[in-house]
């Protein structure tokens, strides 16, 4: 059987967490039939990470390690990718399903004329077929699909819904020829905001916090207990809307989809929106003064109570335990 091309997203010289999930997830895909996984790695003055894909399953890297690769533009990118592609002749193409994921999946997608499987938190093989299951209308359903008969499939990884597992293995690496295009978008400069705060896409521990917190100036509350815990800091659509926090924090259907260990909702009524960017959450707390609130439905654990109270108690206490530990 063709073997599986897992498209490796790095940023400022890291390789990004998610693609070690996706890259883990290839290889044990890949096991069973014994078919070799192939990484591509994109970018310029990347080439010292190939090392490290090895590791987690790679047993050839492919390296596109130009000055054009230097930012992320989706039609050089998508041009790589076919050129890998073409190269290792794949049953299926995987990626994290992270912003930059989703965009170059569904481009290299119709430049190949296959199916795209986008945002599965389940993949296996079934014979020659790639199956999957993603959450549809808004996370309250699962929905099984497969590739058909086109070839490779272009799948999407949830991030920390699988599992990166480091293995005892080295790939050999290879630089890949990719051919000039024509380029109609460039980023010249990226400004961003040093928040020094954990981004919420790949962050194993989140707590947010909603309307419920009354005021912008209690959202103090939620950072103090995130950081306590080395957790991420999330928010619900209406405190951002309302301009208590960056959109950069925002969970749910227009923000960020996650899947942590761990998801302390504080403040937060549970509208399907934001369940929609959180239910695959693997423990999910809620902390809400109404014991009616939907997110209580969701929730593996729940805190009838003020979160302007709940949370300094709770902070505290993390805080003592992690001193006696």
């Amino acid at each position: 059987m063709a073997g599986i091309l897992c498209v490796i997203e790095q940023r400022d010289g890291v390789v990004r967490r998610a693609s070690l999930q996706a890259l883990s997830q290839a290889a044990r895909l890949s096991a069973p039939a014994g078919a070799p996984v192939v990484a591509l790695l994109v970018g310029h003055g990347v080439s010292e990470l190939a090392a490290e894909l090895g590791a987690f399953g790679a047993a050839r890297v492919l390296v596109a390690d130009e000055p054009r690769f230097a930012r992320y533009s989706p039609e050089a990118f998508a041009v790589a990718a076919q050129a890998a592609v073409a190269e290792v002749q794949p049953r299926a193409v995987l990626m994290s399903a992270t912003t930059l994921g989703r965009d170059l999946a569904g481009r290299l997608a119709a430049r190949l004329g296959v199916g795209c499987l986008a945002d599965v938190v389940k993949v296996w093989l079934d014979g020659d077929a790639v199956v999957a299951v993603r959450p549809v209308y808004s996370g309250k359903a699962l929905a099984t699909v497969d590739g058909g008969a086109s070839s490779p499939v272009v799948v999407t990884l949830r991030p920390n819904v699988f599992a990166a597992e480091p293995m005892a293995a080295a790939g050999a690496v290879e630089t890949l020829a990719v051919p000039e295009v024509p380029i109609r978008a460039v980023v010249r400069d990226v400004v961003a905001r040093e928040s020094g705060e954990l981004d919420v896409a790949e962050a194993d521990l989140i707590v947010s916090g909603g309307r419920g917190m009354k005021a912008p100036e209690n959202l103090a509350l939620v950072r103090e207990l995130a950081h306590a815990l080395g957790a991420a800091v999330g928010a619900s659509r209406a405190v951002v809307d309302a301009g208590w926090i960056d959109h950069a924090h925002q969970v749910g259907q227009t923000g960020k989809v996650v899947s942590p260990t761990l998801y302390v909702a504080c403040g937060i009524s549970g509208a399907i929106q934001h369940l929609a960017g959180m239910s695959s959450s693997k423990i999910i707390v809620a902390i809400n003064k109404d014991r009616e609130a939907p997110i209580f439905k969701a929730a593996d654990y729940g805190i009838v109570g003020d979160a302007l109270q709940v949370l300094p108690a709770l902070t505290a206490e993390v805080r003592r335990l992690k001193a006696e530990g």
